[in-house]
């Protein structure tokens, strides 16, 4: 689903969910069935760790192996058949305190009165050469914000999941030539999109890529990597990076909610942070156990307590049903 640019004067979703793996997704579900207008706000299916995961063999209830990306798409199938939406989109910047509460991405805005961030720890410390001295000017980790600033240019990108593949097939509406950098030999992309990428003529596949420096000066001029044994430079004049990490990603917070060591978000016992209205669920959290049933129960717990804030009660009301 695409909802591009929300029009002027929309009613608020009663739950946005920012990240859609096992935590958001599951959060998802919930306030779903308890008949709460719930948006699901997600970079794509392998952006976060579980779709990433090869196999998966100890999750309960569901009988392995199968991959993570297939048990976030069971979870999410299920939270659409309560009635949750998801919308493909990269979250840029919030404003938590405002009412209702805003989240800007890359495709529009969205409001809601409650908002539950799940966006997990895949965030990075170590950056690319010239990475940071040229961001803003060339350097971009948003195509559908960006791209038409490359029309007709050539443009690097580097990553292997669907965010990656996603935004490269959207850089090549702009761009003349997309070089796709991926670390690994195989994508960590759909299946689908893997193909649209490869069969695309306006792009060209770089497996086992190692990019070594972002080259320029005032602006970028090319992409130096590694590639096949021999070191080259592609000239570029724009590199999109999706690589990932396991820092939590709460870059586009702004310092509006505070973070414990690690840089992750702080939370009550009901998954609340300071700002009444926003929880915080999942990897991105100091406590968490990394493992996605526990991602999952921490989406339960938090959609309840999203359901007591909206309704005004004090007490969480029990269901065994949910």
């Amino acid at each position: 689903m695409d909802l591009g640019f929300l029009p002027a004067g929309l009613e608020p979703y009663d739950v946005l969910v920012i990240g859609g793996g096992p935590a958001g997704a599951t959060a998802a579900l919930y306030t779903a069935r308890a008949g709460l207008r719930t948006l699901v706000v997600d970079k794509g299916l392998t952006a976060g760790a579980l779709g990433t995961t090869a196999k998966i063999v100890n999750y309960p209830g569901v009988p392995g192996p199968l991959s993570g990306a297939e048990l976030v798409r069971r979870i999410r199938d299920q939270a659409v058949s309560f009635g949750a939406e998801f919308v493909t989109d990269k979250v840029l910047r919030v404003d938590l305190r405002g009412d209702p509460k805003q989240v800007w991405g890359g495709e529009g805005v969205y409001p809601a009165q409650a908002v539950v961030i799940a966006t997990g720890a895949m965030g990075r410390t170590r950056r690319i050469p010239g990475e940071e001295r040229l961001l803003g000017r060339g350097v971009s980790y948003c195509a559908t914000c960006d791209g038409p600033f490359f029309q007709g240019q050539e443009v690097a990108v580097v990553g292997n999941n669907d965010e990656a593949v996603e935004e490269a097939l959207t850089l090549t509406r702009f761009a003349s030539r997309v070089h796709f950098l991926s670390p690994t030999a195989d994508l960590r992309a759909s299946p689908e999109l893997g193909e649209a990428l490869a069969a695309h003529p306006q792009v060209t596949l770089y497996p086992t890529a190692r990019v070594r420096e972002v080259v320029g000066q005032e602006r970028v001029e090319g992409v130096r990597i590694s590639h096949q044994g021999e070191e080259r430079t592609i000239p570029v004049g724009g590199v999109f990076v999706y690589l990932q990490g396991n820092i939590p990603v709460t870059d586009f917070l702004d310092d509006q909610l505070p973070v414990g060591q690690g840089g992750c978000l702080l939370v009550d016992d009901s998954f609340q942070t300071v700002i009444p209205g926003v929880f915080a669920v999942g990897d991105v959290l100091c406590r968490h156990l990394k493992q996605a049933v526990v991602a999952a129960a921490d989406g339960v717990v938090a959609a309840m307590a999203v359901d007591r804030y909206l309704s005004g009660r004090k007490k969480l009301r029990p269901d065994w049903s949910r």
